[in-house]
């Protein structure tokens, strides 16, 4: 018995020993692969060219961005904006033209390992860049016949285009439209004005990005333009040819109410026109000059209200047929001291309603002839 005892026992050891021979002769295991680095995506894609300012340009990320750069060879870093989870970042306006525009920064992943953020595009370079101005600057206080103009320096072919670049915004709820008007410098212009005279005290607030909008025929926007201003009180001036005054109402109340004299009617180069003019410069001396009725005189506290020559201003060779009759080449005739009283009261912006007269105001008679163009049309000439 005991002699069997020893021999299984020694062959249990002997089993162990193979057994543990076995579990000790394989290779080590390989430690696990490291995760892939975290994917970064710019665009537009690397190497692109002739991409437009306005362009979807972004960096995302599946990690974090520690930081974005956006280095433009014109000079200058472009300002951007990181989203609130640092996933992805966007520029905080257009681009320029003709630049090349080169990525930089890094995103890293949960091992933290960075990847960078690399590659380069070019913007295009146009043939041509259009101009643009505003006529109402910022801080202004305006009437409430304003219109608001954009005047090109190139004429503009897809107004459609440009027209979704612009965007006007009231503190009150305002209805108005752009129009595209007939240009005679050369170039385009487009006006927006409500519907009715704008409310008193209404804060305007106009955008033009027009920077990076294609104007057809290979032009371009130059640039971006903004204007903030005011509408003043309600001024408005009630010109009855016929009655041989001029009356001024603000905020519904008579402000001024004195002896005038209008274009002679019998002669239709003379007429006043009827119709609402606006209020667009002022003159403490203003020379006139006309080669068809032969004149050439300075007149005080000239306040002109259309581009046809009609100015109200004063007149002391005329103040006789102030109050009883209509002796002049178009203008409204006050006295010197009714017109400085005027022209002090009023603002670029004023409508001037003429009435009486046998000739209507019309595109003729000058570029802000806005009021005159009834508001079904007007809305038809609109580029949308």
């Amino acid at each position: 018995m005991g002699r069997a005892v020893r021999v299984a026992s020694a062959l249990l050891s002997g089993l162990l020993l193979v057994v543990l021979a076995a579990c000790g002769s394989g290779a080590p295991a390989a430690p696990p692969a490291p995760p892939p680095p975290v994917r970064v995506e710019v665009q537009p894609a690397a190497n692109a060219t002739d991409v437009a300012p306005r362009a979807a340009v972004a960096a995302t990320t599946e990690g974090t961005f520690s930081e974005v750069t956006l280095t433009s060879s014109a000079g200058g870093t472009v300002a951007g904006t990181l989203s609130p989870d640092r996933k992805r970042w966007t520029p905080n306006g257009p681009l320029g033209y003709g630049a090349t525009y080169t990525w930089g920064g890094a995103a890293t992943g949960p091992d933290g390992r960075p990847t960078p953020v690399t590659g380069s595009f070019t913007t295009l370079a146009p043939a041509e860049t259009v101009r643009a101005t505003l006529n109402i600057g910022d801080g202004r206080e305006v009437g409430v016949g304003a219109p608001i103009t954009i005047q090109f320096s190139a004429p503009v072919e897809d107004k459609a285009a440009v027209e979704r670049a612009l965007q006007v915004r009231t503190s009150v709820p305002t209805e108005g439209s752009w129009a595209w008007l007939p240009d005679q410098d050369g170039g385009s212009r487009v006006h927006w004005r409500p519907r009715q005279y704008w409310r008193a005290g209404t804060q305007v607030d106009v955008r033009a990005d027009l920077l990076g909008v294609p104007f057809g025929g290979g032009a371009w926007g130059r640039e971006d333009l903004t204007t903030s201003f005011r509408i003043g009180r309600a001024q408005i001036v009630r010109a009855d040819v016929n009655s041989f005054r001029l009356v001024v109402e603000r905020d519904g109340q008579q402000l001024m109410d004195v002896p005038a004299s209008y274009g002679l009617d019998s002669d239709p180069d003379r007429t006043t026109r009827s119709g609402i003019h606006v209020v667009t410069e002022k003159f403490e001396n203003k020379r006139m000059v006309s080669p068809q009725f032969g004149y050439d005189v300075v007149m005080g506290w000239a306040v002109r209200i259309s581009n046809n020559g009609e100015f109200i201003h004063a007149n002391p060779g005329s103040v006789g047929s102030q109050g009883s009759s209509n002796v002049t080449h178009g203008c409204v005739n006050l006295s010197t001291g009714d017109a400085r009283t005027f022209f002090d009261s009023t603002l670029y912006g004023d409508p001037v309603e003429v009435t009486g007269s046998g000739v209507d105001y019309s595109e003729r008679d000058g570029d802000i002839y806005d009021w005159a163009i009834p508001w079904d049309r007007w809305q038809a000439m609109s580029a949308l």
